[in-house]
């Protein structure tokens, strides 16, 4: 599942120069966490402005929100997704960084995904992403093999499927699957040499 599939469509955006007071009424209206503030030209990056950016720098100070403006307490360049980035990517991300949520963009503003759409929307649970891995690492075992067999185990077609292995193997242990002695192509490089003659 990508980003763009669980993506929130409806984003309000702001100016920077807009005060906090504006900022607050708007996402009072929408009902929003967030705001995303658009560029101020075509080479400027989108910034997002938070209620915890409110709350923690405008009404724990008791600074007047009419006062302060959306430039000051924002941030800016924020963390921006790709639509079609896998979720399982997006929540890494959020996790690394700490950020709750992010615009969705690609050439233009698409959308916003949250920590809430991936938990709300995603199907995680119901397609885990190790589950996938081990699957499509025994395809990709089973595919690798078939190639070398039919092109010649040093064939570029042959190292280029065992490269896709290698890649999801490593993949793999990142999600948690524990790592093998040996990896796919270091067992079936064994697997072809001719047994020495004693």
């Amino acid at each position: 599942m990508r980003a763009k599939q669980i993506m929130t469509q409806d984003v309000a955006t702001i100016r920077g120069s807009a005060t906090v007071a504006e900022a607050v009424k708007l996402m009072r209206l929408k009902e929003l966490r967030a705001l995303v503030v658009e560029p101020r030209h075509s080479g400027d990056a989108y910034g997002m402005i938070t209620e915890m950016d409110i709350v923690g720098k405008v009404a724990a100070f008791g600074k007047d929100p009419e006062r302060v403006h959306v430039y000051e307490v924002m941030t800016k360049p924020c963390i921006v997704v790709n639509p079609d980035l896998e979720i399982e990517y997006v929540a890494r991300l959020f996790a690394n960084t700490g950020v709750w949520r992010a615009p969705v963009i690609q050439g233009e503003l698409l959308g916003i995904i949250s920590v809430t759409d991936i938990l709300t929307k995603g199907n995680f649970v119901d397609k885990p992403k190790l589950k996938f891995l081990r699957t499509e690492m025994q395809k990709s075992v089973s595919e690798a093999c078939s190639i070398a067999a039919n092109y010649g185990a040093d064939s570029k077609r042959a190292i280029e499927a065992w490269d896709i292995v290698d890649e999801l193997e490593a993949e793999a242990t990142f999600y948690g699957i524990p790592k093998p002695e040996k990896t796919a192509r270091e067992i079936f490089s064994e697997q072809r040499k001719p047994a020495s003659v004693g």
